[in-house]
């Protein structure tokens, strides 16, 4: 039997339960509440509750929405947050059958990453001026990226303790407090080494931090900081259309599989806990491929 409670005391248990048994970030259960914030209020509206909702007032509230002209990626997410509640009020007794089971969701368009080549990379790698210590920063910080696909929030908020140079790796604490090794490679180790001995000090300007990337006023780096950085030395090489701040992150991913990389080794460097978010990458090596079997095959 379903249990009888108010729409609002339901979504402040469906709150904590985001909060306490799956330890997600803030950003995602904000994400997570105002979705079903919005679906309440449309229940709500036509006198329901939530725990009486079938698949055709589903299907109502998905063409209000598509009539608004919402991206598909958008109407999706929204799908997606909404589903994961119904499965808390199906695990939580409040419901006996799931309705959202019916429901299928949107392709999403435009949402496939369009990496750098391996040539824009160099040339972006190459771009910082290493004899001032603000370039060598970013130097050391591009190269890490590319070697080890982090994402720019993980990047910017990177603390000392979590390198151990010595086994040339980096604990990295994703989306959802999650923690991941990966491997930073020589390449990035040698910059790393190279900027914490001789150039981080110069940064720090008499400060205390524990951040590994610091601003020219010896505080931690911003996001905005690093995307400032990118669009610089984008443009500085001559790079159009100027890149993401993840495209550094995208690049990694779909040179790995360029170059033959397994995709459970790809999901896992990334972090990411589904491996069908990895497989859009998969989308870009094969189009490679494609332009690759074009141009040389007779028959292409």
């Amino acid at each position: 039997m379903s249990k009888k409670s108010s729409n609002e005391e339901i979504v402040t248990a469906f709150f904590y339960a985001l909060k306490l048994e799956q330890g997600l970030s803030d950003n995602t259960i904000s994400g997570y509440i105002s979705d079903v914030n919005q679906f309440i209020r449309y229940i709500e509206e036509s006198n329901q509750h939530l725990t009486l909702v079938d698949e055709v007032i589903i299907q109502n509230f998905l063409n209000e929405i598509r009539i608004k002209k919402i991206k598909n990626k958008s109407v999706a997410r929204k799908i997606s947050s909404i589903k994961q509640f119904y499965l808390f009020l199906l695990k939580e007794k409040y419901i006996q059958s799931n309705p959202f089971d019916l429901i299928t969701q949107p392709k999403t368009t435009g949402n496939v990453p369009k990496p750098l080549s391996e040539e824009q990379i160099e040339q972006l790698l190459n771009s910082p001026d290493e004899a001032d210590s603000i370039g060598f920063r970013d130097k050391t910080m591009f190269e890490l990226m590319y070697a080890t696909g982090m994402r720019v929030s993980e990047i910017v908020d990177l603390q000392l303790m979590q390198l151990n140079l010595n086994q040339g790796t980096v604990r990295i604490l994703g989306k959802g407090s999650k923690e991941r090794l990966v491997p930073i490679g020589e390449y990035a180790a040698d910059y790393l080494l190279e900027y914490l001995k001789f150039h981080r000090s110069g940064l720090l300007k008499n400060k205390k931090s524990n951040f590994v990337f610091l601003s020219n006023r010896g505080q931690n780096m911003t996001r905005q900081t690093f995307w400032h950085s990118v669009k610089k030395y984008a443009k500085k090489c001559g790079i159009h259309p100027l890149p993401s701040p993840h495209m550094l992150r995208h690049s990694f991913a779909t040179h790995l599989l360029n170059n033959g990389a397994d995709l459970r080794v790809v999901q896992m460097l990334l972090g990411h806990s589904n491996i069908s978010t990895t497989q859009i990458y998969t989308l870009v090596a094969k189009e490679k491929l494609k332009k690759i079997h074009h141009e040389h095959h007779p028959r292409g």
